[in-house]
């Protein structure tokens, strides 16, 4: 099975920069997407042959998340079962009969941490929601964690030391949730490898790879052996993230 997860940074846009080519050739079983900003019926995404499931945000041209499946899930469930979590389209569960298939586009702590407090609710419930369906069968969750977990995974670890992002508070949250029984499935098989996935648009950032990893596949620890290859593609651009994607024996 083939999963991809993208952070699109808009859905419209990212469609005009060759995003459906890409879907084409990557010919993946599940899409998983963040950042979307956009409200129903603003745009059509064709993708032939995928069940299509979003979930915006209240606010216009903000946050957002889509699923687009090749299989039919048996349930769908939107945001994370938690009250003030709901506003703006942060996740969509899809359950299928092995798995769940979460996607999170996590929100930002903002410049000077402006949204750390509510980012670390956000990180409790979710954490707590994610707890609950993995008592029930194992999870796979992916998508813009928006935190860099450790010093390898940015280029500028100590000029960022304390910024959004790299947060002694958010890398922490991120650690709690690894320790629930979840497996940060790229540094699990590439333990040293030196990869990004977002690059700022200021500074030429992208042309230097000064950039950070702070989009996942987290998965169960009891599906970790499962995991075959995780596939950073700085190769495909149409936003400041790049997709990724995973392969994985289920």
């Amino acid at each position: 099975m083939k999963i991809l997860t993208w952070n699109v940074n808009g859905i419209r846009a990212c469609m005009d920069k060759g995003m459906l080519d890409y879907f084409d050739s990557a010919n993946v079983d599940i899409i998983c997407l963040q950042e979307t900003k956009m409200q129903p019926g603003q745009a059509v995404v064709p993708t032939p042959g995928y069940k299509q499931y979003w979930n915006s945000a209240v606010k216009k041209g903000y946050s957002g998340t889509a699923i687009f499946t090749k299989e039919e899930p048996l349930s769908v469930n939107y945001d994370i079962d938690a009250e003030g979590h709901d506003t703006e389209g942060r996740a969509i569960t899809l359950e299928f009969p092995a798995f769940y298939m979460v996607t999170n586009y996590t929100p930002n702590a903002q410049d000077g941490l402006a949204r750390i407090d509510y980012r670390l609710q956000w990180e409790a419930a979710n954490r707590e929601y994610l707890k609950k369906l993995d008592a029930k069968k194992p999870v796979i969750l992916c998508g813009d964690l928006n935190v860099a977990h450790n010093e390898i995974d940015l280029k500028n670890p100590k000029t960022n030391r304390g910024n959004a992002g790299f947060s002694d508070e958010e890398r922490e949250a991120f650690g709690q949730l690894l320790s629930c029984g979840f497996t940060d499935s790229f540094r699990y098989l590439y333990p040293e490898k030196v990869e990004y996935t977002w690059w700022s648009y200021r500074m030429k950032a992208r042309e230097r790879n000064a950039g950070w990893r702070i989009d996942y596949f987290i998965v169960s620890d009891r599906i970790k052996d499962k995991v075959k290859a995780v596939t950073i593609r700085g190769d495909v651009y149409g936003s400041d993230h790049c997709p990724v994607e995973l392969d994985i024996d289920l």
